[in-house]
This record gives C-alpha cells, structure tokens and sequence, in this order.
C-alpha cells in the first residue's frame, strides 16, 4: 500500500523537514502522498508536486487548517487513514502533537523518532539519550511514524511531477481555537536547518561573554547559534538556541562546540553532525569523545584568535 506523508508548511512554502520525512516514506512503499492541510494553501500544495519521489498531492483547504491545530488536523487525516500503511510526520513539535492523537483513534501504536528504516514493518530508533538503538517491528495495519529528519537526506524539492487530489475539508471540531503567536525574528539561519552552528555552554560564564565572543565567529561563518542546557538554564542564551535531547536535534556540517562539557543529552542532540569541534580547557571532557577535531585550549583566548585567523 502507499504510504502518507503530513507536511508541514506556512501555507506558500512547503518546511524542510518535510522533504527529510518524504526520504523516510520512499523507504517504506514506493508510492508516496503528501498532505497538505491548510488555508488558501494553493501555493504549498504546488510547491509539493516538485519534491521528488512524491507520487500524489492530497490537498485539504479550510480556515480551520491555517494555523495546523491538532484537533482539525488529526480529522482530516483520519478520513483518509484507511488508504495507507504507513502515515509519516517529522518528529517536530507540530508532528509530536498531531501523531499521538492519530495513533489513538486508530488504535495503533505509535514508532516514534524513527532514524533508519530496515523494512516496511521494521524500524530503528535511538532510546536512552541517543547511547542505544532500538530495533522496533511493528504488526499495526497501519503504522503511524514519526521520523528524526536528522537521520535521512531531505528529498530534492524540484524534478518532481505528482498530480494534486482536492479533498472534501473535513468540518472544524470547534475544541480549539488558534488565539496568536509569538514568533522571534532572526536574522542567521533557523537552527534545525543551519548548515554550520556555533554553540556555547556554561563555560561562557555570562549572556554578556556569550554575544561578545560566540557572535563575531557566527557572523564570520554565516552559523547559528546554539547552547548547552546548562547555558540555557544559567540564562546565557534564549531556550529556542538550546541543542540537546529536551532541545532541538541537529545534524549541521559544521558543529562548533565552545566550552561544552558533552553531556549525555547534550551529546543526544548534535552527535549526528557531520564535523564536530570542540574547543574546550579540560582535556578530559567528553565532547572531545565524539568531536573530530578538538582543541584543548581557553575558549576565550582561541575564539577571538579563530575569528581573527578567518580574516
């Protein structure tokens, strides 16, 4: 049978971690949909017959799916559940809060933070911060998957030439309502999607060391910043910088890690990054265990110097 993939989306663009989560589905059937639930979401429904691999575009269109509300979302997914064999969110916040309720009414158990898929009723998964892997096989007729999007290569968003299906929008539950958003404005890249990031731990000793040496090395590199929880919770950088496995999982190119001792959670969040650097004083510190290069060395004496030798 196909497998569905829900997509995340603003309704003109279709996120990233949509095309990570299209690489896991072309693993578990060769006939892939894609959803797009959304308000006057003519725009990313298009943008989704491109991604390669995609065979259809199911699209959903109601004011009740602008904003993505669980209660709406699980409805519509629910009406067309019994087509697939496999329905696939990203392990994201928006996908963490839609899938629970999906594998509860279909009475199924939910596989969550899938990394690698072995077979089409067979999947991997990390368990206890990331230190083991869990081979998990599943019997449901269908399964309800979450997928790590740091474990798969995003599927390329061009070349594809899927056909739009334009279903009946199912009526909104009227349990929820959307009230308003906060929304941070940055100017570097968003974290989950950066190609290189900088983060720094406790070790900086204050949000004012932070900016002044972390700062001018991500300007340098084009990088966004991130943080240990430890920083976090000293208040030397804002929750949504903090990487780790209560934070935001990357896999970056380039993972620069400043005064991080490499906790166990912290390790769970950013081990999958292509290049690590630690640059770090204790010589004893475990982030040097998973680091490719490290530099034993004053954070605050080899940053600037860093900085400098980039020119």
């Amino acid at each position: 049978m196909s497998a569905l993939v829900i997509a995340e989306h603003n309704n003109a663009h279709v996120k990233g971690a949509t095309l990570n989560t299209v690489t896991a589905a072309l693993k578990c059937s060769a006939d892939v949909h894609v959803l797009i639930a959304g308000a006057n979401a003519a725009q990313a429904a298009q943008a989704a017959t491109q991604i390669a691999g995609v065979a259809k575009v199911l699209h959903a269109d109601a004011p009740g799916f602008e904003h993505g509300l669980a209660e709406n979302m699980t409805a519509q997914i629910l009406a067309v559940a019994t087509n697939y064999s496999h329905i696939l969110f990203p392990a994201t916040a928006s996908g963490k809060n839609i899938a629970p309720r999906v594998a509860a009414k279909l009475d199924v158990g939910q596989i969550s933070d899938v990394t690698k898929v072995d077979s089409a009723d067979t999947f991997e998964r990390p368990i206890y911060a990331g230190n083991a892997i869990a081979t998990v096989q599943s019997g449901d007729p269908i399964k309800v998957i979450t997928v790590r999007t740091t474990g798969f290569d995003p599927a390329a968003a061009t070349g594809g030439t899927a056909s739009i299906e334009v279903l009946a929008a199912t009526a909104d539950t009227g349990k929820t309502s959307f009230m308003g958003s906060e929304i941070a404005k940055n100017d570097r890249p968003e974290l989950t999607a950066a190609k290189i990031i900088v983060s720094g731990g406790r070790a900086m000793g204050s949000s004012d060391k932070f900016n002044e040496v972390l700062t001018p090395l991500a300007d340098k590199l084009g990088a966004a910043l991130g943080a240990s929880r430890a920083a976090v919770d000293a208040g030397y950088a804002p929750n949504d910088w903090q990487v780790g496995q209560t934070g935001k999982i990357v896999a970056p190119q380039l993972y620069i890690a400043c005064g991080i001792s490499g906790a166990i959670q912290h390790l769970a969040g950013m081990k999958d990054s292509k290049v690590i650097v630690a640059i770090n004083k204790d010589a004893e510190a475990p982030i040097f265990s998973v680091a490719d290069y490290g530099l034993e060395a004053d954070l605050f004496v080899a940053v600037p110097e860093l900085v400098k030798a980039l020119g």
